[in-house]
């Protein structure tokens, strides 16, 4: 607090903290480097090819690609809904009209 008008100081939250290593006094210049260095080698070297080849962007052209999957006729007990024309299983079924069936999150 400031003492002469009683007014409690303001704070800089923006001002680089000081811990103990620097309140005991500024260190050499080679334990600064060699600090750097340690800080520098520690990071992981990343090769750029490899992480774009592997990065895929949304609109990128898939048109070589191909997909497999395997698609089953609708079975016995699904029903294809008259709103969101999904492919529910019987118990999903919420309500009919007229030859028109419709799920639960579609009634």
């Amino acid at each position: 607090m400031n003492r002469e008008k009683g007014h409690p100081m303001a704070t800089d939250y923006d001002a680089p903290r000081r811990n103990e290593a620097d309140e005991l006094g500024e260190d050499s210049l080679e334990e600064l480097k060699a600090r750097r260095a340690e800080a520098q080698s520690s990071s992981v070297d990343v090769d750029e090819t490899d992480f774009n080849e592997n990065l895929e962007l949304p609109g990128a052209d898939l048109s070589n690609e191909e997909l497999t999957v395997r698609v089953l006729p609708k079975q016995e007990d699904e029903f294809t809904c008259s709103r969101c024309f999904l492919v529910q299983h019987r118990s999903r079924l919420a309500s009919t009209r007229g030859d028109q069936l419709f799920c639960r999150d579609c009634s």
